[in-house]
């Protein structure tokens, strides 16, 4: 099984998506990748490495992901982990967290969100495993 978690830039909201998974998922058949609708090619602030690190999370690629067709056609599930993406992935299983974005340095507001996406990744991550579909 592999899910792609989507959010506008990928420096935030998917990417800490995706790390968390990682960290967090034992379940070696699941894979996972994030990627951007419209990534402006900056690199992950330091403010996000410095919240990831908070959780244990360590060597995040810190270089935006753009969605292309092979992730989408290998993708068995798609997380939009934002609420400013309105795009449609026809015959997939999606789920849309819709997570607003925030400032790079908005310390407090990024370690919230990071908190709710940790939350929902541990569901997911339960729900994908007692499903039996990884």
């Amino acid at each position: 099984m592999r899910v792609l978690f989507i959010c506008k830039h990928n420096r935030f909201r998917s990417k800490i998506a995706e790390a968390l998974f990682k960290k967090y998922n034992k379940n070696k058949k699941i894979k996972v990748e994030s990627c951007a609708v419209n990534p402006d090619y900056i690199r992950v602030a330091e403010s996000v490495v410095n919240v990831l690190k908070k959780f244990g999370v360590r060597g995040v690629n810190r270089h935006p992901k753009k969605i292309n067709k092979r992730m989408i056609d290998k993708a068995d599930l798609i997380v939009i982990v934002a609420d400013n993406i309105k795009r449609k992935f026809k015959g997939k299983k999606v789920i849309v967290w819709k997570i607003s974005d925030v400032r790079q340095g908005e310390i407090k507001e990024i370690l919230k969100r990071a908190k709710l996406i940790e939350k929902r990744i541990k569901r997911l991550i339960s729900m994908l495993n007692h499903a039996r579909i990884a």
